[in-house]
């Protein structure tokens, strides 16, 4: 018997059904098809996801996922069925909480249908990523609120934005931070993932991002620039575990291509490998999720190319995934809407 009259739908990015090949390139195909993650003209996005980019790269990243894949499946989707237990614990008396995946299962569209069968007085989307784009955060909530407004009895729907600088989620990351030793590394790279430099440029009603000084994070109108935000993150985070700023940086992984934003992760461990830097740790705090991004390219593919280099050891910090600092701050976001 359902007896709360509110509901929060927590969204993460999502992930393929299996490391198979179909299942991959059909993950690749919707998501990389999504208007907001690659914005060109439908027609020609659609000829350069399903002609060039998935042909030439399921058969790595289906590679990459096997090596990802665990008993329970994918961290990334066991990690959010496990948050979401413990967020409907806490807020079992006000709130039901659910969750769904942007691209493949469980999807938007099937967790609202749910919804709307249960007829909930108010909902909550709450996508699980601390800095706002346009890609991530935006995709979201477009492709949700347009699923709601299809209904005939529409809700109150509220929606949660950034929260890079949330008291609760800099504690969460910290946490995990300072079960390292940071005294034995030589440099700590914060790295965020990738975006398009033009999606960056969108968020500005006249000028550029690289108009603006957004390595010295949020001020003025950047405030919604993904770029300024996760500096921003950075120099909260190392304010607050005291981590000298001459022994850290801010770089971006994932990229498809040269245009997008910059230093590059790789790069920048090549470079600290030709500098004879021997230690470093890597923080991801663009993830709440463990996923291919932090489990593969970072711990196995960054690692073995930094010591390729020259480098003699690479870390990373495990990221927030269902720890309770982490529920915490989601129940404290929500009971603070």
């Amino acid at each position: 018997m359902q007896t709360n009259k509110k509901a929060v739908l927590m969204i993460s990015l999502g992930t393929p059904d299996s490391p198979g090949w179909f299942d991959v390139a059909s993950y690749l195909s919707e998501f990389l098809g999504d208007g907001r993650i690659i914005n060109i003209p439908s027609f020609l996005r659609y000829m350069l996801v399903n002609l060039i980019i998935v042909p030439t790269r399921t058969f790595s990243s289906s590679k990459s996922y096997k090596e990802l894949w665990t008993e329970r499946g994918s961290p990334l989707k066991y990690h959010m069925e496990d948050l979401t237990v413990k967020v409907k614990e806490k807020l079992k008396d006000t709130h039901d909480v659910f969750y769904a995946m942007r691209y493949k299962n469980p999807s938007v569209k099937n967790q609202l249908n749910e919804l709307e069968k249960k007829g909930y007085d108010e909902i909550i989307l709450f996508p699980v990523f601390p800095q706002y784009s346009s890609a991530a955060n935006g995709s979201f909530l477009d492709h949700a609120l347009k699923q709601i407004a299809k209904w005939t009895v529409i809700p109150s729907v509220k929606t949660v934005d950034q929260f890079y600088d949330n008291e609760d989620f800099l504690q969460a990351f910290s946490e995990n931070i300072e079960k390292f030793n940071l005294d034995e590394y030589d440099k700590i790279i914060f790295s965020y993932h990738g975006l398009p430099m033009s999606q960056l440029d969108e968020v500005y009603e006249t000028g550029k991002c690289d108009d603006r000084e957004c390595e010295d994070g949020v001020q003025g109108d950047n405030h919604h620039c993904y770029r300024a935000t996760c500096y921003e993150t950075t120099k909260l985070l190392i304010n607050k575990i005291s981590i000298p700023e001459s022994k850290t940086i801010t770089s971006f992984q994932s990229r498809l291509d040269s245009k997008w934003v910059k230093p590059f992760s790789d790069k920048v461990l090549e470079q600290f490998a030709d500098e004879g830097v021997k230690k470093v740790l890597v923080v991801s705090p663009s993830f709440t999720g463990d996923c291919l991004e932090t489990i593969i390219e970072i711990g196995d593919e960054y690692k073995e190319l930094f010591i390729e280099k020259g480098g003699q050891k690479l870390d990373y910090v495990p990221s927030l995934n269902s720890n309770d600092s982490w529920v915490r701050c989601i129940v404290n976001i929500i009971r603070g809407i």
